[in-house]
């Protein structure tokens, strides 16, 4: 039986740019990704998703300003968890991208995106944020750097999406 661990990425915006962070150390390292983590107990996920934005980064972004663009869910073969990870996106932010312990931070054109050292799935799943779509991937790994299958749909509207992340979480 696979167990679901909940997780959050965010992504910030400025003109054609968006922020990556190239992980220092632990899962993802040495890899360019958004920010983000692990729920506390008692957080909620946009919570969650403020704190890690803020801890890794240096930026602080208000509640009302962080877009829900996608939901990722992860296994990893002989591995029991599923990570599932709920995509924000951020254009108005307060704060200058810092490094800390856990990433350097550098923004990057749409077009100088570095997907060969970032996760596999990124390169399928990133053009739809960059478009302004919704998502929902879906990724089997076998290792880290082996994409063995996966599914991605593309959601019109916030609520078809949220309604699809319901349906999921009842089953």
């Amino acid at each position: 039986m696979l167990r679901k661990k909940l997780y959050t990425l965010v992504f910030l915006f400025e003109e054609n740019n968006v922020l990556l962070g190239l992980k220092k150390r632990g899962f993802g390292y040495n890899k360019w990704n958004g920010f983000g983590g692990k729920i506390e107990q008692n957080e909620s996920i946009v919570e969650a998703a403020v704190r890690e934005l803020k801890e890794e980064c240096c930026v602080a972004v208000k509640h009302e300003n962080l877009k829900n663009v996608g939901r990722l869910e992860f296994t990893f073969e002989g591995e029991p968890i599923v990570m599932d990870v709920r995509v924000f996106s951020a254009k108005v932010f307060q704060g200058t991208p810092r490094e800390t312990e856990e990433m350097t931070p550098k923004w990057y054109k749409y077009d100088d995106i570095p997907f060969d050292n970032m996760w596999p799935d990124d390169k399928i799943w990133f053009p739809y944020m960059l478009s302004g779509n919704l998502f929902y991937g879906k990724f089997n790994y076998r290792g880290f750097d082996t994409i063995i299958s996966y599914d991605i749909k593309k959601f019109d509207s916030v609520h078809e999406l949220n309604k699809y992340n319901e349906d999921l979480n009842t089953n």
